[in-house]
């Protein structure tokens, strides 16, 4: 008669089970403590692009992920035993070349710099015309 010693709350082999790879989009629905004295807590969701999967199905086994949050790139790196994680979704999957996906966040910067580029701002004198404007804008990009 063998018993089972539980070491973690956390169910172990549903979060082996979990097949992601880096690329996909996925949801973590992570525990945020409001009340140490209560054991209160609620759950808040980070969605975002997993960038590498880490040590396999190992006891230190992480993923990182990024989001864009208000222009800004948030990476977060977790744990996949984390008692802290209540749940792990998969919202889009994709293909990736690359099991290590360090290479968006150079990529995003230079998208940002590009768009940045092509606003160009004109500044407008007072008693111009339309049309002189148009006439300049023409010879500017030719």
């Amino acid at each position: 008669m063998k018993t089972a010693i539980k070491l973690s709350p956390v169910d172990i082999e549903s979060r082996k089970k979990l097949e992601f790879t880096s690329g996909d989009t996925v949801r973590v629905w992570t525990k945020i403590i409001e009340d140490e004295s209560k054991n209160k807590f609620r759950l808040q969701a980070f969605e975002g692009m997993v960038l590498a999967r880490k040590h396999g199905t190992q006891a230190g086994a992480t993923f990182t992920v990024r989001k864009v949050a208000s222009g800004v790139g948030v990476e977060r790196i977790f744990p996949l035993y984390s008692p802290m994680i209540d749940s792990v979704e998969v919202t889009k999957t994709a293909r990736a070349r690359r099991s290590k996906l360090y290479y968006v966040r150079e990529k995003a910067v230079k998208d940002i710099r590009r768009k940045m580029k092509s606003q160009v701002v004109r500044k407008v004198k007072s008693g111009t015309t339309t049309a002189e404007i148009a006439e300049t804008a023409e010879a500017k990009e030719e």
